[in-house]
């Protein structure tokens, strides 16, 4: 079964990633590794910089990442010169612990609406076991336009 694609835009990773240089993603490491019709990925490298005092991957580091993943799923699809999309609500359930490697993230829309969206991230491990899934609210807002 075919799928129409969702976004308005899809750049090229190698783009997408530029345009994450010096902002919280870069600081957490975060790439994105793949936009298919209806979904967006990431990739999170673990290092004791995203550790809680016990060792485990601190749980806002999972939901920073379920946020980048949503957000920029969003951006990609409205024009970017008629609107921007901000974060409203998030939630997660952090399910199994990491120490190490890296976490992997897929976001798919579940709803797409004029002016909010919702998605859902899955993030898992290296085994592919699910760790922490999200699920966020977005508003879409239309930007002014100067006369």
């Amino acid at each position: 079964m075919h799928t129409e694609t969702i976004w308005f835009f899809k750049p090229g990773l190698a783009e997408l990633n530029q345009r994450m240089q010096g902002t919280l993603l870069d600081l957490l490491s975060i790439r994105f590794t793949g936009i298919g019709d209806d979904y967006i990925e990431a990739q999170m490298s673990v290092s004791p910089d995203l550790h809680q005092p016990d060792g485990l991957v601190h749980g806002g580091a999972f939901v920073a990442l379920a946020e980048s993943v949503g957000s920029v799923g969003a951006f990609l699809t409205r024009d970017p010169e008629k609107f921007s999309s901000v974060g409203i609500e998030i939630n997660a359930n952090h399910i199994k612990s990491v120490r190490q490697g890296m976490v992997y993230a897929t976001g798919r829309p579940l709803h797409l609406g004029k002016t909010t969206q919702v998605w859902q991230v899955e993030m898992r491990n290296d085994r592919l076991e699910l760790v922490s899934i999200s699920r966020m609210t977005i508003a879409i807002i239309e930007r002014a336009v100067n006369k």
